[in-house]
């Protein structure tokens, strides 16, 4: 048995396959309408989600699987004080697979410990979502053709960010990929996650506005600047602007500069964007779906049903 907790969890030739599968599902669906019939999906999800959940959901779905879950610690036993370890005990009865969100980090690693069916982590806290991570290698692929030798922007919340941490350290699996950094130093990435570029000798620089290195870039992915992380209304009002994406700054991009943002959208790139065939974030949100798909099968070992 097998879980899927980091992104690191599978190896560069593993994520090409599971890559490799997504796509051929993406492009002969109907042949996997049923591989997943009789089993069951846990959805655990102790925060809110839209897009994981319901794409945790789907997928399963259109494997031919049914689904079962909360969508809230406060809908679960956990508000009466069950533990994650009890918990998933509890679900491995009921279920073959479940896919968890925790606020805490290393929630699904605990869970993963006590329990009888694979785990998936759906985003832990700060700390990890590789599932998106995943999806976002799949997006990258299919716009650009590779995942090395490109320049990647991250910009909004780097500190926060688990999909912003989560992805950077997927990348720096790939040959000559320079890492720019776009945040305001009250956001700028954890200094564990530098220390570890700077060791790697990994190319990377960081900046404060988006202007500035809107033409180097093969990639942007952003995120929304947090107003309730700047302890300064003030400084937060002074510095949002330099981090909303409009069509002014698209322009300086080059014209296969692609846009991805793992969602939801708050202010952080205007609605005008949307209409340029450069803006990926939609495109991103399907494949989300194909990649939890393949990883589905993969750790029920159902991969090899349907030859490709």
């Amino acid at each position: 048995m097998r879980h899927l907790l980091n992104p690191l969890d599978f190896s560069v030739d593993e994520v090409q396959y599971m890559l490799k599968l997504a796509q051929n599902i993406k492009n002969n669906p109907e042949k996997y309408s049923h591989v997943c019939e009789g089993k069951k999906l846990a959805t655990l999800f102790y925060e809110p989600s839209t897009r994981t959940r319901l794409s945790f959901e789907a997928a399963m779905l259109n494997l031919g699987g049914k689904t079962l879950g909360f969508q809230s610690a406060d809908s679960s036993s956990a508000s009466k004080g069950e533990s994650v370890a009890d918990t998933i005990r509890v679900i491995s009865c009921y279920a073959d697979i479940a896919a968890m969100r925790h606020p805490k980090e290393g929630a699904p690693m605990v869970a993963s410990l006590y329990s009888g069916i694979p785990v998936i982590n759906a985003g832990d806290g700060g700390h990890n979502h590789p599932t998106q991570t995943f999806t976002d290698l799949l997006t990258i692929l299919e716009l650009k053709g590779r995942l090395d030798n490109m320049t990647i922007g991250f910009c909004g919340d780097l500190k926060f960010g688990r999909t912003v941490h989560s992805l950077i350290n997927a990348m720096k699996r790939y040959d000559n990929v320079t890492f720019i950094l776009i945040s305001p130093e009250e956001l700028a990435i954890p200094q564990y996650l530098k220390e570890e570029l700077i060791a790697g000798n990994f190319k990377f620089k960081e900046v404060r506005q988006l202007e500035e290195v809107m033409g180097e870039l093969d990639i942007l992915y952003m995120t929304r600047v947090q107003k309730e992380r700047f302890f300064n209304e003030e400084e937060y009002i002074r510095l949002k602007n330099s981090f909303i994406l409009d069509s002014k700054k698209l322009n300086l991009a080059k014209k296969d500069c692609y846009v991805l943002h793992p969602l939801p959208r708050v202010n952080e790139i205007a609605v005008e964007v949307d209409n340029d065939e450069r803006a990926a974030y939609f495109k991103q949100v399907q494949n989300g779906v194909y990649v939890r798909m393949a990883l589905i099968l993969i750790l029920l070992g159902l991969d090899k049903v349907v030859e490709f």
